[in-house]
């Protein structure tokens, strides 16, 4: 059986989205194919699958012939139709460390070549990660490997498919245990779950084992088999896909590394503040590495989709990559001076370029410094009211980040990531346990979760919604959950549980009349009892509600009798306000929290909230803004929230409308 589909996946199935496809495929016994412009592949391929060049919104068909045949074209279709696919360790699309950080790169620069400037003369590469440096060169060329070339004899070619198989399982083995290890981010984590997939994926070692009964030593099988697949990548028209080459040469030369017993050249001796030199550098070797003593990357391969590029984004180290054959020029640099903005590394730099550099190293760090020393300020109006900076979440793993900012707790924890991640609806348990992990990350802050708020723009699988005109006006946030209470009731159990654990208050979106509110209060109130009765720990929790519609906002003083907060969400209560889609870009004009109409409900909410004495806060886009922060506090808003990035500026805003009074 078939069933044909539109991509919704964001910029397609490359790497990562590639690898969780393929995960999820494998999970079924079916054969399942994947089929575009007529071209079949193995869904359960990674190699096969990104070959395929599937891009986004473009259409494909998922075939599928099994006993689960159902289950798994149900399954691989509702991740296809995910916007939000393959982003879920990366928080939201667009931030550093993900994938699609990599969609909006700085352009790639001319060929590399040596320009004639004033000063010495720059190397011109692609500017892959923004940044400048300057520091000790560190050149990491390690040899090339070749294979002896030597023809096999047929006695020999079992033992040595079998000495090729165990290169492989010890590879993978490696890498499990790097992703063991608690030092990587989950940004890096995706990217060696991702080389651990093309390790072991039929395309590479079918092609191997066929080169080895052909008569071929295995590392020099190897060594043909990454090379052909490279060139099918590079051959690509897509520019993802092309960086995925440097991927495949970087898996074989592990391969081969261990057939030969040999160790990589280490990293570990890499000096404080040095500039790693190289010609290329295998994405698991650098995400490994001792990536906080690394002042910046220089390569001779790689663009700015390379996962070297997303590493050294998501670390903030400056990078310059595709220098090509010029990279020969920095092997014997004492000092190197990258410009990551622009693209420029610098060879010895004379004394004219070092003073610029380290003045502008300096005020980078003096920027960054100036706000780091918010981080644990406690911002408060100039009548002593503390405002709470908050952030806005998606997964544990941007935990770290909201902490290392400086949050205190978080002020919108969306659920709907928890369930778009899973090809099935989360269970009680998993969900009690993530919520409890976040509780105890930021006790005694309070941590707010929105409950499921899908639909719309954000469908997921194990729901069916309805084909509707206008799903923004249609079955989404607290309109589903009400209609669907053995998924709701299963959600606020799982609160329940975990407000044992922290100050957890939760909030429910969408809200655009009284009565639903009661009728959540009253599904609170049975799913507590079913605990009790059960002998499950549990807490009750502060409920809220969010004000995104125009009948929330006219109901306020009512709404504010019902619940403990408020928190205002800026993006749809915009679109909502001013009658215009936020997705649609012929009306993006329309769609800004300044205008007059939208800051005049912002202000009916706060009256309300403040007239009832609940907290009132905001969790939209605008609550990072420090152009608006004042008048959003002067009208009564006590908790801002937003992503970590903003948090420290934030602060600083609102510490300098103290300091004015």
């Amino acid at each position: 059986m078939e069933r044909s589909t539109i991509v919704r996946v964001h910029e397609g199935l490359h790497a990562r989205p590639a690898t969780r496809f393929v995960k999820l495929a494998k999970g079924f016994e079916s054969d399942v194919e994947l089929v575009k412009d007529g071209k079949a592949v193995s869904a359960k391929s990674s190699v096969k699958l990104m070959l395929l060049a599937v891009k986004e919104n473009q259409e494909v068909t998922v075939r599928a012939n099994g006993a689960d045949a159902i289950e798994a074209i149900e399954a691989l279709i509702g991740y296809l139709e995910n916007p939000r696919a393959g982003l879920d360790d990366e928080g939201e699309a667009g931030e550093a460390g993900s994938e699609t950080a990599a969609a909006t790169p700085a352009p790639e620069a001319a060929p590399p070549a040596a320009a004639a400037v004033d000063g010495p003369p720059k190397l011109q590469g692609v500017a892959a990660s923004e940044g400048v440096a300057i520091g000790p060169a560190f050149a990491h060329f390690p040899p090339e490997i070749e294979g002896p070339g030597r023809r096999l004899q047929g006695d020999e070619i079992e033992d040595e498919i079998e000495r090729f198989r165990g290169a492989v399982a010890s590879v993978q083995a490696r890498m499990d245990r790097t992703l063991a290890e608690n030092n990587l981010s989950a940004g890096d984590r995706g990217i060696v779950a991702a080389l651990r997939d093309i390790a072991a994926d039929d395309s590479l070692t079918g092609e191997v084992e066929r080169l080895i009964k052909g008569g071929d030593d295995a590392v020099s099988a190897v060594i043909a088999a990454a090379a052909t697949i490279a060139a099918d990548f590079s051959a690509v028209d897509d520019h993802y896909l092309n960086a995925r080459a440097d991927d495949v040469h970087a898996v074989g030369r592990q391969i081969c590394l261990v057939l030969l017993g040999q160790d990589e050249v280490s990293l570990e001796t890499i000096p404080q503040g040095a500039i790693l030199i190289a010609d290329d550098i295998g994405a698991w070797d650098l995400a490994r590495a001792p990536l906080k003593r690394i002042g910046g990357v220089v390569c001779g391969h790689g663009g700015a989709t390379s996962h070297i590029a997303i590493i050294a984004r998501s670390h903030g180290i400056p990078a310059v990559l595709g220098l090509g054959d010029k990279v020969n020029e920095l092997r014997a640099a004492s000092q190197v001076a990258i410009d990551g903005n622009a693209g420029h590394v610098i060879a010895d730099p004379d004394e004219t370029v070092r003073a610029d550099f380290t003045r502008r190293v300096e005020a980078a760090a003096k920027e960054r410094a100036g706000l780091k020393v918010f981080k644990g300020v406690t911002p408060t109006r100039a009548d002593g009211t503390v405002i709470e900076v908050a952030a806005n979440i998606g997964s544990l793993e941007e935990i770290e980040a909201a902490q290392e900012a400086g949050a205190m707790g978080v002020g919108l924890f969306r659920t709907e990531l928890l369930f778009m991640r899973h090809m099935h609806l989360p269970s009680e348990d998993m969900q009690a346990e993530t919520y409890s992990a976040l509780a105890k990350a930021f006790a005694p802050h309070s941590v707010i979760v929105r409950t499921l708020d899908i639909g719309g723009d954000k469908p997921i699988a194990g729901i069916e919604f309805p084909d509707e005109e206008n799903p923004f006006l249609g079955w989404r946030g607290i309109r589903m959950c009400l209609d669907r209470p053995d998924i709701f009731k299963r959600q606020l159990r799982a609160l329940l549980r975990a407000a044992v654990h922290g100050n957890i208050k939760v909030m429910l979106p969408m809200v655009s009349e009284i009565a639903e509110v009661t009728r959540t209060r009253a599904l609170v109130d049975e799913c507590a009892a079913e605990l009790k009765a059960e002998g499950v720990p549990y807490a009750s929790f502060e409920l809220g509600v969010m004000i995104e519609t125009p009948a929330a906002v006219l109901i306020a003083p009512a709404l504010a009798k019902e619940v403990a907060f408020f928190s205002i969400g800026t993006n749809d209560l915009t679109q909502y306000i001013m009658a215009a889609d936020r997705l649609n870009p012929t009306v993006a004009k329309l769609n800004d929290v300044t205008n007059p109409a939208v800051m005049s409900a912002i202000e009916l909410t706060a009256k309300a909230g403040v007239a009832a004495g609940i907290m009132v806060g905001m969790c939209g886009e605008a609550a990072g803004r420090p152009d608006l922060i004042p008048t959003f506090v002067k009208m009564g808003l006590t908790e801002l929230s937003m992503s970590p990035a903003s948090i420290q500026r934030a602060k600083k805003t609102i510490a300098a409308m103290a300091a004015e009074r």
